[in-house]
Order: C-alpha cells, then structure tokens, then sequence
C-alpha cells in the first residue's frame, strides 16, 4: 500500500484493460474509455467524489443483478449490456470481480 497519499483504486483495472490485445484508451466525457475495434468494453473514472467502472456483461449480469439489490449504491444494473459499479480508495472493487467482469466485458466486444 503507498503511504503519503490516497490510492486510485482503478489504477490496476486500467492497466489490465490496457494489456488486452487491440485496445484503444480514449476518453468519453470525463471517464477514460477503452475499445476495441472501436467498440467501448470499460467506462472508468472519478466521479462525485468516487470512482465509476461501467462493463459489458452477459454471463454475469444475474450477479450484478443481486449485487444490485444488496447494495444500490454501490452497483446498478443498466440497459444491456452495461453494468456499473461504484466505490471509493477505501472500499474498492473487489479484484476477483473486477477481473472477472473485465475479462468477459472484453471478451463480448471482441467477439462482436
């Protein structure tokens, strides 16, 4: 953990979206985005004083659907396929989930 200043808890999720094979990084509004063959697979920045990670789902969108309904603020279902979470340097996304929705959100836009 650095010490002397806060963590950016999207630091490692943009690093691995930018290691996926032909990955653009851009920007949309204030949030970095990340595509491939010109197709958005990761939304991701602060916002409102917290950090937002939008990804494609499919196979986990009735995880996130649960997720949802335990914590509204801290993840929302939106039109398919995106999914949308929340958190702060404190409370990050857990790594296993954000992994695991990076990859599949990566994986249905490269098959697209």
């Amino acid at each position: 953990m650095k010490t002397g200043k806060a963590t950016d808890p999207t630091e490692d999720i943009r690093l691995k979206a930018s290691q996926y094979a032909d990955v653009d990084e851009g920007t949309s509004c204030t949030q970095a985005a990340f595509k491939t063959g010109n197709k958005a697979f990761l939304y991701i920045g602060e916002q409102g004083g917290r950090y937002k990670a939008m990804f494609k789902l499919e196979k986990s969108r009735k995880d996130a659907e649960e997720l949802a309904s335990k914590a509204p603020d801290d993840y929302q279902v939106g039109k398919a396929p995106w999914v949308t979470a929340r958190f702060t340097s404190e409370k990050p996304m857990p790594q296993p989930l954000w992994e695991k929705w990076l990859d599949e959100s990566y994986a249905l836009t490269a098959t697209l």
